[in-house]
């Protein structure tokens, strides 16, 4: 029986402690080690148990700085390795004064949107050398989690592992994407259907929400609103055919779940003993792997803005956009009209802004993520948590747009504490 485990690689130059970091944690001489640089010329691989994380391989690579002909393809058998781990771990030697090697993993890693821990290993028995551990490049001062340790004192191991385990998001965690539903009962899916929608198919969200209802014994109920007319001064007839389709239900729907945009009529028109939530806070917490409050916490910063603080609303697609599109248009409107002073960005497509640049904001809106792996989205997340920058998200910018009772009511089918 094929065991999954996740894989942890240790990277880094030659002589920086990799192999002695790898003995560390298998507690055994699993890598040889010596003085003579290169000493590891293949990766050494081995199975072990963590405990607090499970089964494991590790890989202890060899150092990406060797400059022979024969370095030149470890190197390149060393980036391929990367490409398979779930965890990237860097053994950096604070007393040297060249990193180009680690800025080098540092890239590979987050163009494929690894997780990334750096381990500072002290070669010397007196106290860390701090303004050495300052000198290092950006990259890894401040943007990623790391800790200084001495590899060869068996000593620190439960400190290596307990930093693991406080950083380190193991791959296979999953969650629901609907875990709410119950079988049996009718969920209304409201689609508005405006000019981007495409022809011949429902855009990924309402797709997938109808295959989750329908696995659960439930049933998926498509209502298309008409958004136009339901703001304008006909809102009655619209509210009347709304009031129609409810009331055509022998058993009362369970929930609803709206498009963001349409948050504005929906909190006003759903009766209180329906569940209301939308398709965006829905795809945000599967692709966060359930961290919905991380994005309604970051809705808080929206009650105490100021002149001049920057907001980046992040946009995970290229679509063609129109008069009235969410990111560009109604967004930054709700915004412009309660802070006019407030400068706001864009960010559009699959590669997020630099690192240097997103301290600058006050806060990121971010989309759903349907058109982004979870991989890309967690890694989006844990830059932002780095610098300790705010996230929220379209459904729950939209839902906080019409007061706190609707940004609870849309958050109750998620999160316990309401």
């Amino acid at each position: 029986m094929q065991v999954n485990r996740d894989h942890i690689g240790i990277f880094g130059k030659m002589n920086s402690g990799k192999s002695t970091l790898m003995n560390m944690l298998t507690q055994q001489e699993t890598s040889i080690t010596d003085s003579t640089p290169g000493t590891t010329a293949d990766t050494k691989v081995s199975f072990i148990e963590l405990h607090g994380l499970g089964p494991v391989k590790l890989f202890d690579t060899a150092g990406l700085d060797e400059l022979s002909g024969l370095g030149t393809k470890k190197k390149q058998k060393v980036l391929n390795v990367l490409k398979e781990c779930d965890l990237v771990i860097m053994v950096v030697d604070p007393s040297t004064n060249n990193f180009e090697t680690e800025s080098l993993v540092v890239t590979h890693a987050r163009e494929l949107d690894k997780q990334i821990l750096i381990v500072f290993n002290l070669f010397e028995n007196s106290a860390p050398d701090t303004s050495a551990i300052q000198a290092i490049i950006p990259e890894l001062r401040f943007f990623l989690p790391s800790v200084t340790l001495r590899a060869i004192d068996q000593g620190e191991r439960a400190m290596l592992i307990d930093f693991v385990l406080k950083n380190y998001e193991p791959s296979d965690r999953q969650v629901e994407l609907l875990p709410f539903v119950e079988p049996g009962e009718f969920y209304i899916l409201n689609i508005p259907m405006d000019k981007e929608t495409p022809e011949g198919r429902f855009l990924r969200p309402q797709s997938m929400a109808v295959e989750a209802i329908t696995r659960k014994w439930a049933y998926p109920v498509s209502y298309r609103m008409n958004l136009k007319i339901a703001r304008s001064e006909n809102t009655a007839h619209e509210k009347k055919r709304f009031d129609d389709f409810l009331a055509s239900f022998t058993k009362k729907p369970k929930g609803i779940i709206t498009d963001s945009q349409a948050m504005d009529i929906m909190s006003n028109w759903v009766p209180a003993d329906i569940m209301l939530t939308t398709f965006s806070i829905m795809m945000i917490n599967f692709g966060s792997n359930g961290r919905l409050e991380t994005f309604y916490d970051g809705a808080t910063v929206l009650d105490n803005l100021h002149e001049g603080d920057k907001i980046l609303i992040a946009e995970a697609c290229n679509h063609s956009r129109i008069q009235e599109d969410i990111g560009t248009v109604q967004i930054p409107a709700i915004i412009k009209k309660r802070y006019p002073k407030v400068e706001v960005e864009f960010n559009f497509g699959r590669e997020f802004q630099q690192n240097e640049k997103l301290s600058e904001y006050r806060l990121i809106i971010h989309c759903g993520g349907c058109m982004i792996s979870n991989q890309k989205l967690k890694a989006r997340l844990r830059d932002l948590h780095n610098f300790d920058v705010p996230i929220t998200n379209y459904g729950v910018f939209l839902s906080w747009a019409q007061g706190q009772n609707a940004l609870n009511r849309v958050m109750k089918p998620w999160l316990t504490k309401f």
